[in-house]
């Protein structure tokens, strides 16, 4: 009899996690933070294919305007700034998402670090109150190469679990709620993108939304060659099918399948 009850027990416990599967949820509510656009793309964007096709309802929100990454000497900020918000509208509709969900805080590329800490933590916080996300996606503030060698993505990660933290308790921040309206809120479930593979624990296969990925990546015109060293608005069709190639060859494979790697937590003290 303990024996049977035992395998009762696992058996409910293997159709729990069959079921809370996120990529199988349907009618939640998704925020994403992002340090530029294409890192959302590029983090979790098969994922959040797949979470658009199931009716979540999905807001992402982006930290800088992207407006430095350029070799093009007759480029500027301004007209950059331009450039990558089409792009990203582009890149988030292939996903299957409409561009008025995105969110931009309108920090320059390059310096969110110079950002006013306490302001930078309270304007984040009181989107994730608005909001009031079931699962959160950010940039992993743990990743070796996040942390020592591009400070956008260091800042966003730190900041948005700063956030995160401050969410909850009614005391950071009282004015949200005095003024707003903003109730504390907890945010349930953290999705980290970019972590390191030690410290992976949950993939998501997306062989059925990775031509959506394919596509809204491409959407990034600027960001590669040859556009990166003198800007043109479009691919020539040969290089746009060699960077297809390329996307699909060196994206994460698991078990022959095309996955996205994220460090699942719940809490702010990640437990």
């Amino acid at each position: 009899m303990r024996r049977v009850l035992f395998v009762i027990l696992a058996l409910a416990c293997l159709v729990a996690s069959a079921q809370d599967r996120i990529e199988d949820w349907r009618g939640k509510r998704v925020l994403v933070f992002t340090p530029h656009p294409d890192d959302d793309t590029w983090g979790c964007g098969g994922t959040l294919a797949l979470l658009a096709k199931n009716g979540n309802q999905i807001k992402i929100v982006i930290y800088t305007n992207d407006d430095k990454g350029s070799f093009d000497l007759s480029m500027t900020s301004e007209r950059l700034a331009g450039i990558r918000k089409a792009e990203e509208e582009a890149a988030v509709e292939a996903l299957g998402i409409p561009k008025s969900n995105i969110s931009w805080m309108g920090y320059h590329d390059g310096e969110l670090e110079y950002a006013n800490p306490r302001d930078l933590v309270e304007r984040t916080t009181a989107i994730i109150r608005e909001f009031r996300p079931d699962v959160l996606f950010s940039v992993d503030p743990g990743e070796w190469y996040e942390r020592w060698h591009k400070s956008d993505h260091r800042m966003a990660g730190f900041n948005t679990i700063d956030a995160v933290r401050a969410a909850e308790f009614h005391l950071y921040f009282p004015n949200q709620l005095l003024q707003q309206g903003l109730k504390p809120y907890q945010v349930p479930l953290l999705m980290f993108y970019y972590s390191i593979p030690q410290e992976e624990n949950y993939w998501v296969n997306i062989d059925a939304s990775m031509d959506k990925k394919v596509e809204a990546y491409s959407k990034h015109v600027s960001q590669f060659e040859p556009s990166i060293n003198k800007y043109r608005a479009d691919w020539a069709p040969a290089d746009l099918e060699r960077f297809r190639q390329t996307l699909r060859a060196r994206h994460p494979k698991k078990d022959g399948h095309y996955v996205e790697a994220f460090r699942r937590a719940t809490g702010f003290n990640q437990k």
